[in-house]
């Protein structure tokens, strides 16, 4: 797909199905650029795809505002949810808030290209229902430390793209990047991973390049969603960090032990 005009908006027809666009997810902890990789991938895809954002936080809409005002996409496009619970909930167990999102952007701007969905940060294992997304990018950035890559978990390990953000910042934190990236591919056991810093161009236009090779095979019927797997089990702090409830996210286990 090479169009000029893919940011020209278009009137849907009354009473027609909307066309399903690539749904990509986008997960990983607090700080780590999440916003800013999809504010990077739209500056470099909008001539190409008609994009949709829809982003994720428990009771604010700081991220959707971030993004409007960087100007990636029209405004309009972007929309946010807010989970009003623990981020990995509204990816991963109940998709609905973000599933009927997601269609609502889609029926309202058929025809959708990619629409890219924003995690609210959370930790190292969170992962996307295939229900929910196509295909997600899980995002680690080197001021986390050199050595988080090795440290696993269904979001790092099985995700469809690992990203190792904010490259440039490396030698300001002491971090090997080549070092991380091959720690990275071992712990994924040779699944992709990317380098990526928006302040380099040609690391931003690589990230760019995977994303066209997915919408493409998700065209051709080539690409089949993936389930990473649950995340591991975990503990929330309540609001006065005196007690809170462990989590865990197995299909076989819904209770929440105290």
């Amino acid at each position: 797909m090479t169009t000029t005009d893919a940011t020209t908006e278009t009137t849907p027809t009354p009473g027609t199905q909307p066309r399903r666009s690539l749904r990509l997810g986008i997960a990983g902890p607090v700080g780590t650029g999440k916003s800013s990789t999809i504010a990077s991938l739209c500056r470099a895809l909008a001539q190409e795809f008609r994009i949709g954002v829809i982003t994720n936080d428990i009771y604010t809409d700081e991220d959707a505002r971030f993004l409007r005002a960087e100007g990636v996409l029209p405004g309009d496009r972007i929309r946010a949810v807010e989970t009003g619970a623990c981020p990995h909930t509204a990816i991963r167990d109940d998709v609905t808030m973000n599933l009927l999102a997601v269609e609502d952007l889609e029926r309202d701007f058929d025809p959708l290209d990619i629409v890219m969905v924003e995690s609210g940060g959370d930790n190292l294992t969170a992962t996307f229902a295939p229900s929910l997304v196509d295909a997600q990018l899980f995002v680690l950035d080197v001021a986390g430390g050199g050595d988080v890559a090795r440290k696993g978990g269904p979001g790092i390990g099985r995700a469809d793209l690992l990203v190792i953000n904010k490259v440039d910042l490396a030698e300001h934190v002491d971090v090997d990047v080549e070092q991380m990236l091959a720690d990275a591919s071992e712990a994924r056991e040779g699944r992709a991973v990317i380098g990526v810093s928006r302040k380099r161009p040609e690391t931003v236009q690589a990230l760019a390049q995977w994303v066209r090779e997915l919408h493409t095979e998700f065209l051709g019927g080539g690409h089949t969603p993936q389930d990473p797997g649950p995340m591991a089990p975990h503990f929330h702090a309540d609001e006065s960090d005196e007690g809170g409830f462990f989590h865990s996210h197995d299909e076989n286990d819904t209770d929440h032990g105290h």
